[in-house]
């Protein structure tokens, strides 16, 4: 049984959030290839992987989520990451190059800029899963406004 698809590959599976199913992948590629804002790559019960690429002197903007957990890993490019206990004091602050990976614990407020010329490529993992199953923003404008529509939602 072959689970193995490249993104980009213009199969109909490709193109969808291929969670909740055993599947094997590239990240470094799938991160490389992806254009938009954010992209849900893979979406479990437990755990989701999301793609994101930010434009140079772009971020992803602050923000926290308080009962989730994430891994944030650059698969190109370069950034900082600043972090800390509330939204105006992000006094943890760090320079990242592809490869690098910053844990942030929930609770913790956290931004990513990209420091570079080139679009920032990071993959993130969230436990538990952080966006509805299948999400594409293909802004950082576009995230945004839907988050702020389902984040309030009961």
């Amino acid at each position: 049984m072959e689970f193995h698809h490249p993104m980009g590959c213009g199969c109909d599976v490709c193109e969808t959030d291929q969670g909740n199913r055993p599947f094997v992948t590239n990240v470094m590629r799938a991160a490389s290839q992806n254009e938009n804002f954010r992209t849900a790559f893979w979406t479990g019960c437990h755990l989701q992987m999301t793609l994101m690429s930010i434009l140079p002197c772009g971020d992803i903007g602050v923000e926290v989520h308080p009962d989730t957990d994430q891994l944030i890993r650059v698969e190109e490019g370069c950034a900082l990451v600043r972090m800390g206990g509330c939204r105006e004091k992000l006094d943890f602050q760090y320079c990242l190059s592809p490869g690098d990976a910053i844990f942030v614990p929930g609770g913790t407020w956290h931004n990513v800029l990209n420091t570079g010329n080139c679009p920032l490529k990071l993959s993130s993992i969230y436990a538990p899963p952080q966006h509805p199953r299948g999400t594409i923003h293909r802004t950082k404008a576009e995230a945004e406004r839907d988050e702020n529509e389902y984040f309030y939602c009961p």
